[in-house]
């Protein structure tokens, strides 16, 4: 295990309970009130306005920035591109989740347009919706990554991690049965999660807000994404162990309950993360 990553990601959690950052969200109305409260658990604070006549306001005061892009129209684009362009005058970082990206003519035009016009501290997806953002061919399955191009398996999510970092110059986190977390030079693996988030809505949702949250308290975005991740998955998997026999709600809030929990001992204890050596 990477014991560095571990007390980065232990810190990370101590660090946002602390300074409880302010993090401006313009998501998916399916999971918004999920991602708010994880953002609530993890101990930052969400806002979650998406009117383009206030959005550059409220990022300006914000610690970081994520966009979602789950239920896309026309009104959102335009507050997302708004929220974006001030989010880099302010130096406030900025999170990417490209939710469904290869699905829709919509949607990939609108991931282009993003990427053209915002810079991006950190990108999180399934391997379907980076392979689509990195130029390859992907075979995205609505809104979840394809079983075709997750069969490419750990290597697979290495390199389109590591090739759309350096493409654009930010962390990449591609998360899936082994999330890999990559800035182009550096790569890590973590093997924490369960099968069960992937029976829920909007735990990829969640899982850009807690890392939204951690860039929200460090300028360290690599360790800001791994931490993220590795919160998911380590409160994904008590969350089973201790509820998941009762069904998939219970799982629900329980996995809330266990974001809210988590502290570096946890994280010290459970993590499993190291750096590929591909």
């Amino acid at each position: 295990m990477n014991n560095g990553m571990l007390t980065d990601a232990a810190g990370l959690i101590n660090r946002v309970r602390q300074s409880k950052p302010l993090i401006h969200q313009i998501t998916n109305y399916v999971t918004v009130n999920d991602c708010a409260n994880v953002t609530l658990a993890i101990g930052a604070s969400p806002v979650m306005a998406d009117d383009a006549d206030e959005v550059a306001e409220i990022v300006a005061m914000s610690s970081a920035l994520v966009l979602n892009m789950g239920t896309l129209n026309n009104r959102i684009v335009e507050s997302m591109i708004a929220a974006g362009r001030q989010a880099n005058e302010s130096g406030v970082p900025v999170v990417l989740d490209p939710v469904g990206a290869g699905a829709s003519q919509l949607r990939n035009r609108t991931a282009r347009t993003l990427l053209e016009r915002i810079q991006f501290s950190v990108i999180r997806g399934n391997i379907s919706e980076a392979k689509c953002l990195a130029g390859a061919s992907a075979n995205t399955r609505g809104v979840d990554a394809s079983e075709t191009d997750a069969a490419a398996g750990t290597e697979g999510s290495v390199e389109v991690a590591r090739l759309l970092a350096r493409q654009y110059n930010c962390v990449v986190a591609v998360t899936g049965e082994t999330d890999i977390v990559s800035d182009g030079a550096r790569t890590l693996c973590i093997r924490n999660g369960h099968k069960a988030l992937g029976s829920i809505t909007g735990t990829g949702c969640m899982c850009s807000a807690l890392i939204g949250s951690f860039c929200g308290a460090g300028s360290n975005y690599l360790a800001a994404a791994a931490a993220g991740v590795m919160t998911m998955g380590i409160a994904g998997e008590i969350a089973f162990e201790q509820e998941g026999h009762k069904g998939l709600g219970s799982y629900r809030v329980a996995l809330i309950d266990q974001i809210g929990h988590l502290g570096g001992e946890t994280i010290h204890a459970r993590g499993k993360i190291y750096e590929s050596e591909h």
